[in-house]
């Protein structure tokens, strides 16, 4: 039961974080920082989509966010699915999740997953800085 109240709490701490982040306008902490989406880009969009029964949004944000979920009922059961299904299963769905991010993330007409590292906060920072440099130096 502990196990479960710390898987819980979890989840809820991540949502919690997430939902600040929303707040106050960031998104997707990883896309602000770097400027480069992340793997689970759209995902929450992807959820807010499902939530409108817009399913095809749904697919449109994020095509695996089916998964999330079956990982967490099958990190949850842990203990009643053989080791050897267990690591297979967790391989398989991060080389998916992989390999989508990787088509979405080389497709130029993708919208929801970007490259664009020039927006990204530690860019800026340094390009703050570089300015600075330059008119001290």
């Amino acid at each position: 039961m502990k196990k479960y109240r710390e898987a819980l709490t979890a989840v809820l701490a991540i949502a919690l974080i997430y939902i600040v982040f929303y707040i106050v306008g960031v998104g997707c902490p990883i896309k602000f920082l770097t400027g480069i989406s992340c793997a689970g880009c759209g995902m929450t969009r992807a959820y807010l989509s499902l939530l409108r029964l817009d399913v095809a949004a749904a697919f449109h944000y994020h095509p695996l966010f089916p998964l999330p979920p079956l990982v967490l009922l099958l990190v949850l059961f842990r203990k009643r699915v053989p080791d050897k299904i267990y690591k297979l299963l967790l391989f398989t769905i991060t080389g998916v999740f992989l390999i989508i991010y990787l088509l979405r993330l080389f497709d130029a007409t993708d919208t929801v997953v970007v490259f664009e590292p020039t927006r990204g906060f530690i860019y800026r920072i340094f390009e703050f800085l570089g300015r600075i440099l330059k008119n001290v130096l």
